[in-house]
């Protein structure tokens, strides 16, 4: 299983999941813990958010963590297969072990908003 995570600085999970170009790459298979068989820097064209359509780096992967993420990115994520999962771990290696585990952090309701806005954080 291959696990993507947002991160703008290689270091935390990140939102804004459309507009990242930072992702890091994990490799999942059970029962092995997972391991950062990578990372992906993409070029500003390839962010979700502006990109034009065709064959995509993050096609190859089973989950993308994140987060925020919108409905828009969501719905393209999975129409490609993959599945996109918010949230609110802040350490990407245990957000990888809680996603494996089956207990994703959800985000904290102060940093939700009002859900006025489709990524989740009230802007």
């Amino acid at each position: 299983m291959r696990i993507a995570v947002s991160s703008q600085n290689f270091r935390t999970v990140t939102g804004h999941a459309g507009k990242s170009r930072r992702f890091l790459i994990y490799d999942a298979t059970l029962p092995a813990d997972p391991v950062l068989v990578g990372r992906l820097d993409l070029p500003k064209e390839m962010a979700f958010h502006g990109f034009a359509g065709g064959p995509h780096p993050l096609d190859g992967m089973d989950v993308i963590l994140t987060g925020s993420a919108g409905e828009g990115f969501v719905r393209t994520l999975a129409s490609r297969g993959v599945k996109v999962l918010v949230t609110g771990e802040t350490d990407p290696r245990h957000a990888v072990l809680g996603f494996l585990q089956g207990r994703v952090r959800p985000v904290p309701v102060q940093e939700r908003g009002d859900g006025s806005h489709a990524c989740g954080h009230g802007h």
